[in-house]
């Protein structure tokens, strides 16, 4: 989330416009309980998270099936992001990227002359077999190259090991998300790896909604479209985001048009972060033709129930189309 919002018990109500559009959102105090106590909403990667202590059901269940030495590999990738003071998320994608590349092993062996904890190759100018195979060498290394990788901390934790590792296999960096968030909780003490902050009694923040509703979104992923579809088994693309923000407490409403209007405060589209609703309409002029809604996933992804005879999926957005609304929407803003 680009804005930082400081609502301190004296503040009644705060305003966020949007200047480009002539768009006001209002969020008060009387009626938004998140806009009290003197809560802050702070940067928030959506897309990992947000985990309590660190870790969801199937973390929990993918790190109790460690042994000693893996666990002590992903230790060692911690201690080393602490020493060169980078963020937990470089943290993560290292964790995934070694899970995925060795079962965060210090292998001796692997395809071609791919060697170590992260499959590195000598022959492509990773270092000596020596130092591929040493530990402390290749999580370094990693994260060197990691941070020339542009925009990493604004990608999902998989998409940035892809993009150092350049497996012919990308999505399987994925499979590891849960279970490294959890792993910052548990040896890192990182208890909130998402960054998106905790709750205010049973509602909760919107950027921590917005994680919650990426899950359940995505929980549905395969499903088929069926127009007026509110689920559990068939969805329109208005239905799965009422009852994905319901799960996080967020009530938006049932109609994309509506939802566009009144689901949340306005802000201009490229600036959308994971969680964020998008729309395109047959005039974007006229609020009142948006036709379809989609949830912002990051990384120029959004997840959406398109149309009769497609099913819920993951698809990239093309900033450019001429149907795509100038502002995207934040619920529970």
């Amino acid at each position: 989330m680009r804005l930082m919002l400081l609502v301190g018990a004296l503040v009644a109500v705060v305003v966020i416009a949007v200047a480009t559009s002539g768009v006001t959102q209002v969020v008060s105090n009387s009626t938004n309980p998140a806009a009290v106590g003197g809560l802050k909403l702070m940067s928030c990667n959506a897309a990992i998270g947000p985990w309590d202590a660190g870790g969801g059901d199937k973390g929990r269940h993918d790190a109790s099936r460690l042994n000693e030495e893996q666990r002590n590999i992903v230790a060692r990738i911690i201690s080393i992001g602490q020493e060169r003071k980078l963020p937990p998320l470089a943290w993560q994608i290292a964790i995934q990227a070694g899970m995925t590349e060795s079962g965060l092993r210090p292998l001796n062996y692997g395809d071609r002359d791919s060697l170590g904890i992260f499959q590195m190759r000598p022959s492509m100018g990773w270092g000596s077999p020596a130092e591929v195979i040493d530990p402390t060498y290749a999580i370094n290394k990693f994260y060197d190259v990691l941070l020339k990788v542009p925009d990493w901390e604004t990608k999902r934790p998989g998409d940035s090991a892809q993009a150092v590792e350049r497996s012919a296999y990308p999505d399987r960096y994925h499979n590891w998300e849960a279970m490294a968030a959890f792993l910052l909780g548990e040896l890192g003490q990182v208890t909130d790896p998402a960054g998106c902050g905790a709750g205010a009694g049973q509602f909760l923040l919107a950027s921590n909604a917005a994680g919650v509703a990426i899950q359940f979104t995505k929980e549905q992923l395969g499903e088929p479209y069926l127009w007026g579809g509110n689920g559990p088994d068939a969805w329109d693309c208005s239905g799965i985001l009422v009852k994905a923000f319901a799960a996080a407490g967020v009530k938006i409403p049932r109609v994309a048009n509506d939802q566009y209007e009144k689901g949340g405060a306005h802000l201009p589209v490229r600036e959308a972060q994971a969680g964020d609703l998008i729309f395109w309409a047959t005039d974007t002029n006229n609020p009142r033709t948006v036709h379809h809604v989609g949830m912002y996933l990051g990384g120029d992804e959004y997840i959406h129930a398109p149309q009769t005879g497609d099913v819920v999926k993951i698809s990239k957005i093309n900033w450019n189309y001429y149907e795509l609304m100038p502002l995207a929407v934040r619920p529970g803003v």
